[in-house]
């Protein structure tokens, strides 16, 4: 009590009488009590006044169990755990006046004063401002408007030649409009770090979002897209009509984005940086499917229920949405206590925070103490991030940096600097031509691995269909390839129309300059802003706030501007009829439509990955398996990927391999050091400044030769095992055996290094023996064994090597597989790559297989009995062959497994066939006598098939016995260099 009174009487002095007071609370516990006497108590004997408070955690008393249920989910206990987390007594919802007034009827001037407080609480928040942190203006200048205006002058005269009229004028009313809403400070901020990471060597991206709409940020090098040239609209950045502050996302190369941040630090926030900049906090929320599974573990639910529950739920709808309207989820939820229990539960938790994490991306800068503005979180030894997220950030006024990193200017960049310095072509990438014919062949070929946006099987269709052949096409292919225009039909409308097969019309012959270039379909935000302006005479801002609106379904904005909409179409000709049908059409595009000016950006990107993939393939595809060397998966992909493109890539080398994969001359890459497991970056450093002075003559040599504690018995295994030493001449094998000599001679060589003694022989002017290594090498499966150990994949060879034209011959391709019809059947086979086994609700086991069959991989289901009769079979490694049937499972196509058998039986398991799928609108008696002639050229027994492809369905036609052929690879090339020949299959006779 004497601690409790000094520091009570010190808070006072501290805050003055009357502004310090003692706190009570009442939740029923015994320790409630004691410090209720003893508080009141104190209060009175110094004068103190009272006020009484209450703890809360939630609103409803109705929610407390939902509460410990929460507390027991974040700390991994459950209920029924004797320590699990809970709140003793009561009372911890928002109580209402009536409760608090009962439970301190004896002490009434503490809720009296709990009011009193409450009065003198006066808050004002503005969100009107910007706080926008200060720029220090260089010498001789003094505002940062005529600053700007000077910049964006000079960048304009450079990136144009000149000045013409069309320039001067968008430069002069963007300027305008950026110091009239005050942002000028804000443009020079972002023109300063970009310019800093440029001639720091660090690449920035052409652009993301709306920015690229600016000039100004053209001119000042922000951004590398001509928005003349390509009619891209400043106001979709930043529009005078509706103040909101303009977003600036900029892309940076990975290796180097962090030096940017570090930069802007020091520059912005001085020594003492944290206290005004700070990444921004972003929350993982408790979704329907994971809160069902949690609040079921927390209560002892088991876990085969609540998961079957949890995938009752769509993905993607609210808990009270599925219940409601998925039947047997509702069914449930009726008849099971324990299942409506949990989802009673859920419902209370849906939503909640699960954690804070930093945002990848954001960072926000203050003029000043980011405390005045914003809680801060702690969420690590000497870390913080605002507590506010991205969207409270900006709505408080602060200014918010999105610093990503992309991977793929990383790549762009990393393969530039190869060719560089191997004596190769200096690319200026911005330099680029946008017609090149190999890049456009390259696309339209659909081998698009690798490339920035336009890798994936969906997307490969879509450009495959499309046949793009300018840079425009690109823009439209980003922008079309997302779920609202698939869906709505506007992307097989774009493809109808683009081909000639549908007819390309305007709603009105003013249109046709904005929609010309993409066959009179609105599919750009900017197109609708520009029907808007052409038809009504909007400005382009008021067009901007008519395209957010219709893009949000605002109705009561939308009322407003349909009125105005429709009057201007009137006064400027048009009738009543077409001015509401085109403002109708124009409603509906705008839910599909995409931003322009990222989708250019982004094209360029795009553009520029397939220009050097399709003229520096070698280094593209060193650099682009360098960006992926911790992800076995892509790497696997990609040196598939290699092999098509006639590129060896070659195992790793002690003495060629750096870090990195490595192009070691036209068509031949490296395989890199970096990707070896248990290899560090400072056993690599060391090797290759020991290499600098000359090659490595044996394993030997190198251990004498590298300098450092760097390199430990498992890198120097990693590395024997992987194969780096296998040129050398010693068999690995014997090196894994003298291993340990090798690790003795590194460290005498450290030793003597460090006492800078010599060795006897050294001494005697002769060269230190090497250890005699005469063991036999390991046999070929186990050389590959080693390889896929320590590298994740087979690179020298692979198991299906000898398989390979049986499994062409006898079996339907992986990647056909993926996409057969319901109800189809069809035999695969490969190396099983992974198998995942699970419990069945009866408590059998069933599993997940995925096999590679050497040009892509497939995943099928083996129920219980399958699994059970090819227990033996199935496992990782094995080489197998499955008869598959299709079925549909989560809107995709999930191939079952009927039968498993050794791959060596694969040729028994059915007749081969050769198909051929045409296009019929390019058959003609010419071309029929040239394939007749290919065909002719490969006599055999195997059946020929051609299968005509249209529109609407597809007709299979059997061919005579006397074109029957010898199936072989270069048949098939030639077939395929025929005109209407879209694809050549052979196969088990299984549909293509």
């Amino acid at each position: 009590m004497e601690k409790a009174e000094r520091a009570a009487r010190e808070l006072e002095a501290i805050f003055g009488k009357g502004n310090f007071f003692i706190e009570l609370q009442h939740h029923g516990t015994e320790r409630d009590e004691r410090l209720r006497e003893g508080l009141v108590e104190l209060a009175g004997r110094l004068d103190l006044p009272l006020v009484a408070t209450n703890d809360i955690h939630y609103l409803d008393p109705e929610d407390r169990l939902a509460h410990e249920v929460l507390l027991n989910i974040r700390a991994g206990k459950t209920m029924n755990d004797p320590d699990h987390r809970t709140f003793e007594g009561e009372g911890y919802h928002f109580r209402s006046g009536k409760e608090m007034e009962e439970l301190f009827a004896d002490l009434p001037e503490a809720l009296k004063n709990t009011r009193q407080i409450a009065d003198r609480c006066n808050i004002d928040l503005d969100f009107s401002r910007s706080m926008i942190p200060p720029f220090a203006l260089p010498d001789g200048e003094t505002d940062p408007n005529g600053y700007l205006r000077r910049l964006a002058y000079t960048g304009a005269e450079e990136r144009y030649g000149g000045i013409s009229s069309d320039v001067r004028e968008r430069l002069d009313y963007e300027l305008d409009v950026i110091a009239r809403m005050e942002y000028s400070t804000y443009f020079l901020i972002v023109w300063d770090f970009v310019r800093f990471a440029k001639e720091s060597g660090i690449a920035v991206g052409p652009g993301r979002g709306s920015a690229a709409g600016s000039l100004v940020a053209y001119s000042l090098g922000i951004t590398g897209v001509d928005p003349l040239k390509y009619n891209l609209i400043f106001e979709r950045f930043l529009n005078p009509d509706r103040v909101s502050m303009p977003d600036f996302d900029i892309d940076f190369c990975i290796k180097g984005r962090d030096r940017v941040i570090d930069y802007v630090r020091r520059k912005y926030g001085g020594e003492k940086w944290w206290k005004r900049i700070a990444q921004i906090a972003t929350y993982d929320r408790m979704a329907a499917r994971s809160v069902v599974r949690d609040v079921g573990r927390v209560l002892g639910v088991p876990y085969n229920v609540t998961d079957r529950v949890a995938k009752l739920i769509p993905f993607g709808w609210g808990l009270a949405t599925a219940v409601d309207r998925v039947v047997e989820l509702r069914t449930l939820y009726e008849e099971d206590t324990d299942i409506r229990r949990v989802i009673e539960i859920g419902l209370r938790l849906e939503g909640l925070t699960r954690n804070a994490s930093t945002h990848a991306a954001g960072v926000v800068i203050a003029p000043d103490e980011l405390t005045n503005h914003v809680p801060l979180l702690r969420i690590g030894e000497g870390e913080f991030v605002t507590q506010y997220d991205m969207t409270d950030v900006e709505a408080v006024g602060l200014l918010k940096f999105d610093f990503l990193g992309l991977r793929n200017l990383t790549l762009l960049d990393e393969t530039c600097r190869s060719l560089e310095g191997s004596g190769g072509a200096k690319i200026k990438l911005d330099e680029v031509p946008l017609d090149d014919e190999k890049t456009f062949t390259l696309i339209r070929s659909g081998k698009t691995a690798g490339i920035f946006q336009l890798e994936g099987s969906g997307i490969t269709k879509l450009i495959r269909r499309v046949q793009p052949d300018r840079f425009e096409d690109l823009i439209a292919i980003l922008a079309l390839f997302r779920p609202g225009p698939l869906e709505s039909g506007m992307t097989d409308e774009y493809v109808e129309r683009r081909s000639g097969k549908k007819e390309v019309s305007y709603p009105h012959p003013a249109l046709e300059e904005v929609l010309s270039d993409t066959f009179g379909l609105p599919i750009y935000q900017d197109q609708v802003m520009l029907m808007a302006q052409r038809l009504a005479s909007f400005t382009l801002a008021e067009a901007d706030v008519l395209r957010k609106a219709m893009g949000k379904k605002d109705e009561k904005i939308m009322r407003g501007l349909r009125e105005k909409f429709i009057t201007g179409c009137l006064k400027n000709g048009l009738s009543q009829r077409l001015a509401e049908a085109t403002f109708n059409d124009m409603e509906k595009f705008s839910r599909y439509g995409f931003n322009k000016a990222h989708a250019t950006a982004y094209a360029f990107v795009s553009y520029w990955t397939a220009y050097l993939k399709a003229n520096y393939p070698t280094h593209f595809m060193a650099s682009l398996l360098s960006s992926v060397s911790s992800d076995t998966d892509k790497i696997a992909e990609y040196i598939r990927e290699c092999r098509e493109m006639k590129i060896e890539v070659l195992p790793p080398d002690i003495n060629e391999s750096r870090s990195e994969f490595t192009p070691v001359g036209e068509g031949k890459i490296r395989f890199g050091l970096g990707a070896i497991k248990h290899v560090g970056e400072g056993a690599i450093r060391a090797i290759v400044s020991a290499r600098e002075k000359g090659r490595f003559t044996s394993f030997f040599d190198m251990c004498r030769r590298v300098e450092g504690e760097t390199i430990d018995r498992e890198a120097l295994e990693a590395l024997i095992k992987a194969g780096a030493f296998d040129r050398l001449g010693a068999s690995r094998r014997g090196l894994l055996r003298h291993l340990a000599e090798g690790v003795e001679l590194m460290q005498v060589a450290q030793r003597e290094r460090a006492t800078g003694q010599r060795s006897f022989f050294e001494e005697a002017g002769e060269a230190v023996p090497d250890p005699a290594v005469t063991e036999p090498e390991f046999d070929r499966n186990d050389l590959l064994a080693l390889e896929k150990e320590f590298l994740g994949l087979y690179v020298s060879g692979h198991p299906l090597d000898e398989h390979r034209q049986t499994l062409s011959l006898h079996t339907t391709p992986a990647d056909q597989a993926k996409n057969l019809p319901k109800g189809a059947r069809a035999t695969i086979g490969g190396w099983v790559k992974s198998l995942r086994r699970i419990n069945t609700k009866r408590g059998d086991q069933m599993a997940f297989v995925t096999i590679d069959d050497g040009t892509a991989e497939v995943e099928f289901t083996v129920f219980p009995r399958i699994l059970t009769a090819a227990e033996d079979l199935l496992r990782e490694d094995a080489l197998i062959g499955v008869e598959v049937s299709s079925s549909e499972r989560n809107g995709g196509v999930n191939l079952i497994a009927e039968d498993v058998f050794p791959l060596s039986e694969i040729t028994a398991r059915g007749g081969v066939s050769l198909t051929m799928v045409l296009d019929p609108e390019k058959i003609d008696e010419a071309t029929l006598k040239r394939i007749q002639g290919a065909l002719a050229a490969s006599p055999g027994d195997v059946p020929v098939r051609f299968k005509l492809v249209g529109d609407a369905r597809s007709i299979a036609i059997s061919v005579d016995d006397r074109y029957a052929i010898a199936p072989n690879e270069t048949l098939r090339e030639s077939l395929l260099g025929l005109e209407p020949i879209v694809a050549v299959y052979i196969g088990n006779g299984t549909e293509p």
